[in-house]
């Protein structure tokens, strides 16, 4: 019988408040490069300045601690419970929720969330509540990804099901065709994240969470043959010509991610959503 790990909710809580500051505040290194690389090899005069502006934006919120953008998201959160865990100090869900709430108010962060979202609207004051996202995983540890989603990208993304027939081609129409009639609207250069496969809901929460990997390499796909799609895609994307902020240029997307998941005969289930150059998310393991 596996020994049962003790975790306090407490502590969960105490690094999500400091996540969601710290996401809106400071690029990682990974990301810094990338986006100096593409600063270099962007072609386009006004590609390359939007390019200079951001990067100097970053460079401004790191060290001034002020937000990179005026849009601080919705707070979501991915966490993964091992199944031999056992979690004390009260409900996970209300922590999580009162830790985005405090780092909110903490690092002065616009909130943007409205308690009901068709009829009155009324904005909830604190950023709350958050998106969270459970699963349940073996072992005793716990994983969070916790993500900031600016809805200038949000706003872009889709979900639809293709027939079987469509296959292949019809992913890397609607992809394409998703980027573009985004055009500077989420704020290029984005990265793309792909769901395929499951449900409709699924292939959703799929996409998002193909946004939650890592820069570069590191972040393709483990099966060949999508990492490969991923890399057509790429090139697809940027053949658009949107570049940097809508400026015109090569670099439209930075990345494009794409999760899968066994589905049914007579469909397949397509989400993609956007995400802006701000890529802010972090990973936080106990």
């Amino acid at each position: 019988m596996a020994n049962i790990r003790t975790i306090d909710v407490r502590e969960i809580a105490e690094r999500v408040r400091e996540a969601v500051k710290t996401i809106n505040f400071h690029t990682p290194q990974p990301v810094m490069v990338q986006l100096d690389t593409i600063l270099v090899q962007e072609p386009s005069p006004y590609g390359r300045q939007a390019m200079r502006d951001i990067v100097e934006n970053r460079h401004i919120a790191s060290t001034q601690q002020v937000p990179m953008c005026q849009d601080t998201g919705m707070a979501i959160v991915f966490v993964e419970l091992g199944q031999d865990v056992h979690l004390t100090g009260g409900d996970v869900r209300v922590a999580i929720t009162d830790a985005v709430r405090q780092g909110y108010e903490e690092g002065f962060l616009r909130k943007s969330i409205v308690a009901e979202p068709l009829f009155e609207r009324r904005n909830t004051k604190d950023n709350t509540p958050p998106v969270i996202h459970f699963d349940i995983v073996p072992g005793d540890g716990v994983t969070l990804t916790v993500a900031a989603k600016g809805f200038g990208a949000e706003n872009m993304s889709r979900a639809m099901v293709l027939t079987p027939a469509e296959g292949i081609a019809g992913v890397k129409r609607e992809v394409v065709r998703c980027v573009e009639d985004a055009g500077p609207n989420a704020c290029p250069p984005i990265v793309v994240g792909v769901g395929i496969g499951g449900t409709l809901d699924l292939a959703a929460l799929l996409a998002k969470k193909a946004l939650m990997r890592e820069v570069g390499a590191v972040g393709h796909n483990l099966d060949p043959r999508y990492a490969e799609l991923e890399r057509e895609l790429l090139d697809l994307v940027n053949a658009t010509g949107i570049g940097p902020q809508g400026w015109g240029g090569v670099n439209t997307a930075t990345d494009v991610r794409i999760e899968w998941y066994p589905t049914h005969i007579a469909g397949i289930p397509l989400a993609i959503n956007l995400d802006c150059h701000l890529q802010r998310h972090t990973r936080i393991s106990f």
